[in-house]
């Protein structure tokens, strides 16, 4: 198997990384627990991804396998996803039962982030038809070789369980578990630079 080339995100990449995204979290429990109707989730998903992660693009963290099989967007140190656009997009597309449980989540989800300046991965995803071929590893390793460079923390919170093995053998440690109002699991990670 060839080593998948690793891209870094453009302006003109947004749209397609979005895309990217979308397609790899259609089936992660935690996003389709948000938005369970399938128009819904393809009709939000793209807000939530530009909301939380929109901000690796112009950071130049966006990171995508050739062909857009897969994407992974990281927030440099210091750099906070846009919490009025999230919290407007929250208001207008998350029902509100599932709604209600945010604010715990995002109290738990607090006490595990890290107090010293971290990189933090926001989603990293490839399509279904295209897992399977390292690319999830590979985007995974490009970006952790960053964090390694700079010395510093790498944070992600993981919204489906499949995928801890992967983050585990590229060295992140599972902290806890956040989990709120029927809420499937997230499982917070961190890894220390090697």
């Amino acid at each position: 198997m060839s080593t998948p080339t690793i891209k870094s995100a453009t302006a003109s990449d947004e749209a397609a990384v979005i895309a990217a995204v979308t397609l790899a979290f259609s089936t992660d429990p935690v996003v389709r627990w948000i938005y369970p109707n399938p128009q819904q989730y393809l009709t939000a998903m793209p807000l939530l991804v530009k909301a939380v992660g929109g901000k690796a693009v112009t950071h130049g963290s966006a990171y995508y396998v050739e062909g857009y099989a897969g994407a992974a967007l990281w927030l440099p140190p210091d750099v906070h996803p846009n919490a009025e656009e999230l919290s407007a997009v929250i208001q207008r597309t998350v029902a509100e039962r599932e709604r209600g449980a945010l604010p715990a989540i995002a109290e738990q989800r607090g006490k595990y982030h890290p107090t010293e300046p971290y990189w933090d991965l926001r989603y990293i995803g490839v399509e279904a038809i295209h897992q399977g071929h390292g690319y999830g590893a590979a985007l995974m390793q490009h970006a952790l070789r960053v964090c390694d460079q700079d010395q510093r923390l790498a944070y992600l919170e993981s919204s489906n369980p499949r995928n801890l093995s992967l983050y585990s053998r590229c060295g992140f440690e599972l902290l806890g578990t956040i989990q709120a109002g029927g809420s499937p699991p997230l499982f917070p990670m961190l890894r220390k630079p090697r």
